[in-house]
């Protein structure tokens, strides 16, 4: 089997793993308070200094075209879970900021999409598996080689 051969069938594994476990992981979300993608910014939030974020760093960061991110963000900002304020480091950038309702939030419904998460993914892979799964995934996101 060549390198490029292995390559490919390694990227449609990861690929089709990665489907099957995330179509279960939405279908077993708790969107009582809110959705499977606005948790996903919340949580991208959560992990920044200050909870605070640039939102176009936070727009590298999700799956979902910028005009989308901004729609979304509004929403969340009308909903009090974030807040938009200016960035003093550039006047024409705009900062996105978790509120201390957002977070308790985004800590209730981790919580309850953490449980999910160690049924789904914890249920099929031992503790050593999901230390090299992560290590892995952390290799490719920063794109080193082997």
């Amino acid at each position: 089997m060549s390198e490029k051969s292995i390559a490919v069938d390694a990227w449609e594994s990861l690929f089709r793993a990665q489907v099957s476990v995330l179509r279960e992981l939405n279908a077993a979300f708790p969107t009582d308070e809110v959705s499977f993608t606005e948790y996903d910014v919340l949580f991208n939030l959560s992990k920044q200094p200050e909870r605070s974020s640039r939102i176009r760093d936070l727009n590298s960061q999700l799956l979902l075209t910028q005009p989308s991110v901004s729609r979304m963000i509004d929403r969340l900002v009308g909903r009090g879970l974030v807040e938009k304020v200016n960035d003093p480091a550039d006047a024409r950038g705009r900062i996105v900021r978790l509120t201390d309702a957002g977070f308790a939030v985004f800590r209730r419904v981790g919580v309850r999409h953490a449980d999910a998460i160690v049924q789904r993914v914890g249920g099929a892979l031992s503790a050593a598996e999901l230390k090299e799964l992560a290590g892995l995934c952390d290799k490719l996101r920063a794109g080193a080689r082997r």
